[in-house]
């Protein structure tokens, strides 16, 4: 029994999806793709590991498809493609969740829970949605190792971790620093810059700003200047801060040495008492009037709005380095035995110079505590004026800050009740007189990535990474990674890498890869654990050298979770047998992900061929969202280059933000956010997949909108699967197998090869886009193919070689070329939609056997044949779609049906070849717009009348200010000048007494409608259709439109394609000539032997046939 195509039973993409999946399933057939390709070169790709303690999004599904787009683009291609899946379980986001459950703080770990019950309780937790992330992976079609994924908090990984640290070590690379860092007070931990730099961490706020005074001490004789010059006492040198909490720890004041500061006699605008401050000049706009300058002193009082001032006196900062002043606000915790405490031979209060110190704005003199900033750490370690940490890591005032002691400096518990602390150091010192100027200051802040509260910049003693050894090779190297976009890697990437700091890697959490550390008490011996076997001889050795209990519960099986406490239990002994206990620090979770190309394959402890002889590294490809510019791109940057000298990765895809159709960002509150499961459920992920890779750009955000997954649904797909039944419905018909010898493309009609030239040249631009990671000008090719070229030309022109006439070469040829269409797109398509091209390849396959594989995805990807190509063809047949296309619009324009035919079409040719064009495609042009001729016009003037303006845009950059002269001399020109720039396609325009050459995209042209005419024009091309209808014209419409209505008839019916039919009218004065005169037509069109006409029609059915009733019975023939 022959077999037939499948045909789907109407387009419903997730029930399609859902037959796809199980087939998969059942034929396993991602692990066939890479085994079939067992051998080839590799294709090296990086899962990045996304965290399982949270849902998946939308947001996760384009960069899924990209990924998994490429993967399969390059496994058709012949790569071997292993796709190793994996999850990112340490650290913040997983702590932090894990706290909130638990209705417990980082302050409460250790005392409420033991640190192994809450480590328990974190790996619990992290991997609480793998099923849902599992479920999505499926459910999209993203094709990745889901059995066999790396995990970060597993001993294997974390011990390649431990042997990278090792090689950093050895190399120099690892050290340790008290420095300022950037630091959380609600989480807890120090963060390292890629991390305070990852999208949305800087926000803008509006925090109490306050301009404090610092009174000069008057018996330094560095003051005494400005002692004689103010008159008095009561001077003060003016700083301005926008974090009034530090200025408890305050211990010097920087200014810049060839700064021009100026001594001003004034009043405190708070209390009015009479003071001389001192700031810089370039700055008194900040806090005077120019009004107000050299103003009325003996009549100013409190009520008057304006200050008066007036300058004594102008030197430079080097006038008045090292002049001391009063402490602003002496506290006990602040007083000078407890600095000395801390820093022996300390002398604070001081005026220091500093090359840090601007005019952009303040007061030009700089607020300086050595604890809170890393400018004012470096100025005064270099001048000893010590160091005060009044604020401890849980974000509050420590005891002895007077009544600020145990207060938050910012609201890091969400305390309803919170009174911000800065407002009443700020009230304090008004009344004090030790504040000049307060106010709510707006300005962008930096916020912890996990926690969304303000970070503080705060003395920590961390281990970094010397990353700053590394930068010009970083810089150097990274020239060569392909990315996309590339102002990413140039800009964005690259001057990260330009301004880097060294990588703040310590963190003082509890889940997380240890740092491998261990060193005696007095810091003299140290050292760093590479691997579990050097770790386990370790433990053995101290036990036998140091002896007692030491390590004895590790003594035998060795330790078995690398995490805490366990590490923490271990003691090492030093080389010269002390005691070595491990530094308590966590490392950056970023530096779990950044080391995933050796730890995934636990490198270099197996695996070792893999990443050594280049066949697990670098990455050929790697795909997030643009947030990891500074994230994961940055970290297995720059460990590969530290590592091994080498990039980590050739080519990266930045995709960029899904926000809502308006343009939003997504986020529960604005009830914005879409829900992945529930899209792909009801629209199918193809449409899903399909909609935001041709949407936009990957690199661009997209602007999500159901109603886009709908079109693509409709338009792209809807089309797609029309063709195919379209195809499939005939083919069964006339039992077309592709069994014969395929018809020389000599041989077949210019239609044909016409198509597959197209067809051709669609899998050269779809390649050459693939190739370059531009989907999106991939899928909109195809798209453009599919609807303009295969369904709305190539089928409809070729319609009746499919239901009409004999089996022989000229369907044979029609059939084949549509099949090899169809199995075409299905394969160029199949990367980006995988459910529905792998169900189309299917059905073709099934009956024609020419692939010996079992899925799509398992083909080779159609390569281009130039011999098929022929671009004076393509040319041509767009050509006649353009002309086809304007006579159609201008039918529309005019309200006449196709079916109606007209007498003649007018087509102005601007060069001989042009009309050379036209003729070898007017039958074709005729036919589809119904005209009986066409007429070629090689002069146009006096026939057709045509207009022209300036195209502004195109235009401006090249005009400037002569665009209005350019516009008038365009709009001014001639029909023979208009003529003449159609044909060479540019003019030259004397313009403002400069001859300045137009072109032709620099203006639009169009044609007025003449008598009897419609015109309409497309570029250079212009058609005029002759609308005046005959009789004669009219009685060949009538028939036309008598067909079409029988034809509707016979499908209403459920009549076969080839049933014969009976048909009998009643007669119809207007329409009886028409139809009699084309009695052998309407016959041969509707299947029927002949036409009988009577008076009265029994159960007649009515039919409108251009506004005339005409009744009519329709049956079947036996």
């Amino acid at each position: 029994m022959r077999v037939k195509y499948p045909e789907f039973q109407g387009l419903h993409l997730p029930s399609i999806e859902q037959s796809i999946l199980a087939k998969w399933k059942e034929e396993e057939a991602f692990e066939q793709s890479v085994r079939l390709r067992e051998g080839s070169t590799p294709f090296v790709f990086y899962e990045g590991p996304p965290s399982a303690n949270g849902m998946p999004g939308i947001h996760h599904v384009i960069s899924r498809t990209l990924k998994d787009m490429v993967c399969r683009y390059k496994t058709m291609q012949g790569f071997q493609v292993k796709r190793k899946g994996g999850w990112d379980t340490h650290g913040l986001p997983v702590e932090l969740g894990v706290e909130k459950e638990l209705g417990i703080t980082k302050e409460d770990i250790g005392k409420k829970i033991s640190v192994e019950e809450y480590n328990k309780k974190c790996r619990e937790a992290v991997l609480r949605y793998k099923d849902k992330w599992d479920e999505i992976t499926t459910k999209m079609g993203y094709w990745v190792d889901l059995n066999d994924p790396y995990i970060t908090f597993e001993n294997d990984y974390i011990e390649t971790l431990w042997w990278i640290l090792s090689e950093l070590y050895k190399k120099g690379y690892l050290y340790e620093s008290v420095s300022i860092q950037p630091y959380s007070p609600a989480a807890g931990t120090g963060l390292s810059s890629h991390e305070l730099n990852q999208p949305g961490t800087y926000k803008d706020v509006k925090d109490t700003s306050a301009v404090a005074m610092f009174k000069a001490l008057a018996t330094d004789a560095k003051n005494k200047f400005l002692i004689d010059a103010a008159g008095d006492n009561e001077v003060y040198y003016l700083a301005w801060t926008t974090t009034p909490w530090t200025l408890p720890s305050n211990l010097g004041l920087t200014v810049g040495p060839n700064i021009e500061y100026v001594l001003v006699k004034t009043f405190n605008p708070y209390t009015h008492a009479p003071v001389h401050v001192v700031l810089a000049k370039a700055l008194l706009s900040k806090l005077f009037k120019p009004e107000g300058e050299n103003g009325d002193f003996e009549n100013y009082n409190a009520e008057q709005k304006l200050l008066p001032w007036k300058i004594v006196a102008n030197f430079k900062g080097t006038d008045i380095e090292g002049a001391h002043y009063e402490q602003l606000m002496p506290t006990d915790a602040s007083s000078m035995a407890a600095i000395e405490e801390i820093t022996p031979g300390a002398k604070p209060f001081r005026i220091l110079l500093g090359d840090f110190v601007t005019t952009e704005d303040g007061t030009g003199i700089v607020h300086t505590s050595p604890a809170f900033g890393a400018d004012d750490y470096r100025v005064g370690q270099k001048n000893n004026i010590g160091i005060l940490t009044l604020v401890d890591r849980a974000g509050k005032f420590v005891e002895g800050v007077g009544e600020f002691s145990n207060r938050y400096v910012k609201n890091y518990k969400d305390d309803p009740n919170y009174v911000d602390v800065n407002v009443d150091i700020c009230v304090k010192l008004k009344k004090e007189n030790r504040a000049f100027k307060v106010e709510k200051y707006e300005h962008s802040y930096p916020h912890c990535w996990r926690t969304d509260k303000p970070i503080l910049y705060y003395p920590l003693d961390a281990w970094f990474i010397k990353t700053t050894a590394v930068k010009d090779r970083m810089v150097e190297l990274n020239k060569t990674i392909n990315w996309k976009p590339k102002s990413t890697g140039e800009g964005r990437f690259g001057n990260w890498l330009e301004n880097m700091v060294d990588w703040n890697l310590s963190r003082s959490r509890y889940w997380g890869t240890p740092l491998p550390i261990w060193r005696t008490e007095d810091g003299s011996e140290e050292v760093c654990i590479g691997s579990v076997e050097q770790l386990n001889a370790g433990i053995k050795k101290a036990n036998e050298v140091l002896g007692g209990s030491v390590n004895q519960n590790y003594l035998h099986g060795g330790i078995l979770d690398l995490h805490k406490p366990f590490v923490d239990d271990i003691v090492l002994v030093s080389a010269s047998g002390k005691p070595m206990h491990r530094v308590s620090d966590l490392i950056d979770v970023w530096f779990d992900s950044g080391a995933m190309p050796y730890a995934q394959w636990h490198y270099p402890f197996e695996n070792k061929d893999l990443v050594d002889k280049g066949q697990a590294f670098p990455a050929d490809f790697i795909c997030e969202g643009v947030d990891q510019t500074r994230g994961w791109f940055y970290t297995l940057h720059a460990i590969g280059v530290m590592l091994f000298d080498s990039v980590a990765y050739k080519t990266v895809v930045s995709n960029g933000l899904v926000l809502d159709k308006n343009g939003n960002k997504m986020s529960k509150r604005l009830g914005n956010v879409v829900n992945p499961f529930e899209t792909i459920e009801k629209y199918g992920a193809d449409a899903t997949r399909w909609y935001l890779v041709t949407n936009a750009s990957p690199w661009d955000n997209l602007k999500f909108d159901i109603a886009g997954i709908q079109e693509v649904q409709r338009k792209f797909f809807g089309t797609l699967y029309n063709t195919y039944q379209f195809f499939a419905l005939y083919a069964n018909v006339d039992g077309f197998s592709f069994s014969e010898a395929p018809v020389p493309l000599a041989e077949r009609p210019e239609i044909d090869r016409w198509i597959l030239s197209s067809l051709h040249s669609l899998v050269k631009k779809v390649t050459a886009a693939m190739d370059d990671y531009e989907p999106t000008v991939a899928g909109r090719a195809i798209e453009s193919f599919v609807d303009e070229q295969l369904s709305n030309w190539y089928v409809r022109l070729c319609r009746r070689r499919f239901w009409k006439g004999e089996y022989e070469q000229d369907k044979i040829s029609a059939y084949q070329t549509l099949y090899e269409c169809l199995e075409t797109v299905i394969q160029l398509t199949a990367p980006i939609a995988p459910f529905f091209s792998d169900a189309v390849f299917s059905n073709l396959n099934s009956v024609t056997g020419k692939h010996q594989v079992a899925s799509i995805h398992h083909a080779n990807f159609p390569v281009a044949n130039d011999t098929f190509i022929d671009a004076a063809l393509e040319e041509r047949m767009q050509l006649a779609q353009d002309v086809c296309s304007l006579v159609l619009s201008l039918r529309k324009k005019v309200n006449i049906k196709v079916r109606q035919p007209l007498q003649k079409i007018l087509i102005p040719v601007l060069d001989p070849a042009m009309q050379d064009q036209l003729v070898l495609i007017q039958d074709l042009i005729t036919a589809e717009v119904n005209v009986k001729e066409i007429e070629y016009l090689t002069e146009t003037e006096g026939i057709i009348k045509k207009k022209i303006k300036p195209n502004f845009k195109a235009l401006g950059t090249k005009m400037g200010a002569k665009m209005k002269a350019a516009g008038a001399a365009i709009t001014a020109m001639t029909g023979a000048q208009i003529a003449t720039l159609e044909k060479t396609g540019e003019i030259l325009l004397s313009i403002e007494g400069e001859e300045l050459s137009i072109a032709l995209t620099e203006v639009d042209i169009t044609a007025e409608d003449i008598p009897g005419w419609s015109v309409a024009s497309k570029g250079s091309l212009t058609v005029a259709l002759d609308i005046t209808i005959s009789p004669e014209l009219q009685q060949e419409g009538d028939a036309r439109e008598f067909v079409n209505r029988v034809q509707n008839i016979r499908k209403e019916s459920g009549f076969a394609l080839t049933d014969r039919i009976f048909v009998t009218l009643e007669h119809c004065d207007r329409l009886k000539e028409s139809i009699v005169k084309y009695n052998d037509y309407i016959c041969r069109e509707i299947l029927a032997d002949s036409i009988n006409w009577v008076d009265k029609v029994a159960n007649a059915t009515e039919l409108d046939v251009n506004e005339n009733l005409l009744k009519v019975s329709i049956t079947k023939q036996a």
